[in-house]
């Protein structure tokens, strides 16, 4: 199959989600959109790249809110399960509970190029003219089974069109963005999101899949997906309008971490699995007794972002990196 980026759009407009099938997952409501961009004026924009028989990858950029990030920092929480990974800023994130740029996802060896767009974007901010330090945000998975990875793509330029595509509403999931390439299951992988509704405050969450083990629906095996054990990893990006502050951000992230072990991730020691929370609430931090259903949310609202993100991918050809050969996986269907 020979998919363009346009036909890949144009898929995710008819695939199922979860819910489109039926499929409830926990006990809270998601929002309008069940997406991340239920949560204030999040935005999300994506570059998807399938071009011939071996570029299958792309960028999924998430803006907290539309104005200067670097200038309006929301705060931050950031938690890391397994750290066989390339995460950009994660220390500075730990150590001041800010991020200070956009969020952008994107391949293994595109993580530099990712820095360079962020840097570039931010530069070019108004009221940013002085600006010489930046802890630019990159999170990443390997979509080396599917792509050729080598081959120097997403550009920086193509990654600051991701954070210039970005736009509130409907998030197009599956076969897109950061999630082009990725495999999770032995099937394939993508871009999901969910949310829900805590009270008077909105969750949402979104996932770039690309890892192992055995699939869970709503904690039953399904039948037909064969066990895989393989290494691989997943990025969740949570916002929330909740004022939290940094430290029960960290420990929102930490709680995303039971939808990825509801769905069956095997955890493998090659797993990079990273969780970075934002707030975009304003006021007071919310007492810690205030967060336990925020953490039940952010596990129901994971787990339905990462079936979506694998109902949504559909089938792709591709080629395999590692091995030099031409490489097929099955989307799943339910």
């Amino acid at each position: 199959m020979r998919a363009s980026a346009a036909a890949a759009t144009r898929r995710w407009a008819e695939m199922p989600r979860a819910r489109d099938l039926g499929l409830v997952i926990g006990r809270f409501t998601p929002g309008p959109l069940n997406a991340i961009t239920d949560v204030g004026r999040v935005a999300v924009g994506h570059v998807t790249l399938i071009e011939g028989e071996r570029t299958r990858t792309g960028a999924t950029a998430i803006l907290p809110h539309p104005g200067n990030v670097f200038a309006d920092r929301p705060r931050a929480g950031l938690s890391v399960l397994n750290g066989f990974g390339k995460f950009a800023g994660a220390t500075q994130v730990q150590e001041l509970g800010e991020i200070e740029t956009p969020i952008l996802l994107t391949n293994t060896l595109a993580v530099g190029r990712g820095v360079e767009a962020l840097v570039r974007h931010t530069l070019a901010q108004p009221d940013n003219a002085h600006v010489t330090s930046i802890n630019a945000v990159v999170g990443e998975t390997n979509d080396g089974r599917l792509n050729d990875i080598r081959a120097a793509r997403p550009t920086v330029e193509e990654m600051r069109a991701a954070l210039a595509n970005a736009r509130p509403g409907p998030v197009a999931e599956g076969t897109v963005g950061a999630g082009t390439g990725t495999i999770s299951f032995g099937l394939k992988g993508g871009i999901g999101t969910a949310s829900r509704r805590v009270s008077e405050h909105m969750l949402g969450v979104l996932v770039q899949a690309n890892f192992g083990g055995t699939l869970r629906v709503d904690g039953r095996p399904v039948a037909g997906v064969p066990e895989v054990d393989g290494d691989g990893s997943i990025v969740l990006v949570i916002a929330t309008d909740a004022p939290l502050s940094s430290r029960n951000l960290t420990r929102l992230a930490s709680r995303s971490f039971a939808g990825l072990a509801r769905i069956g991730s095997s955890l493998s020691n090659g797993s990079g699995d990273y969780a970075l929370a934002f707030s975009v609430g304003p006021g007071a931090p919310l007492a810690n007794d205030a967060c336990s259903p925020l953490f039940e949310a952010v596990i129901e609202a994971a787990e339905e972002a990462i079936l979506n993100a694998l109902l949504m991918a559909g089938d792709m050809e591709g080629y395999d990196a590692r091995h030099d050969r031409p490489n097929r996986v099955a989307g799943l269907k339910l």
